[in-house]
């Protein structure tokens, strides 16, 4: 990635290369539906998180908690992955770890603005 982008962008872009070579493991049944779901959560957190780097001081704050709300869901997603035992734990583990320190990082930044 580029030196313009922030951190919490590239935590998330690796959490998202992650979660592709997770699903292309899974079996059809949960692939085109928690794998394919999961992939479209990452996908629109990054997206807000752009929005959010791009947009004025005033209008960040509103992206910003729409995308913590995404994290929340993306985290119970996870957490079906290893209930549900669709996916190797460690990586799972490595993924809600990346997940939570991104997490982190939305809070600074949303506290940072208010």
């Amino acid at each position: 990635m580029s030196e313009t982008t922030l951190p919490i962008i590239e935590k998330l872009y690796a959490v998202y290369k992650q979660l592709v070579v997770c699903n292309t493991k899974l079996e059809k049944a949960h692939r085109y539906s928690l794998g394919e779901s999961t992939e479209k959560s990452v996908l629109e957190i990054l997206e807000l998180l752009f929005f959010a780097q791009n947009a004025p001081k005033t209008h960040k704050t509103a992206y910003l908690i729409r995308a913590q709300a995404l994290i929340d869901v993306l985290r119970i997603k996870l957490r079906l992955y290893l209930e549900l035992k669709l996916a190797n734990e460690t990586k799972v583990f490595q993924m809600q770890a990346n997940l939570e320190e991104t997490g982190r990082m939305l809070g600074g930044w949303t506290k940072s603005l208010l």
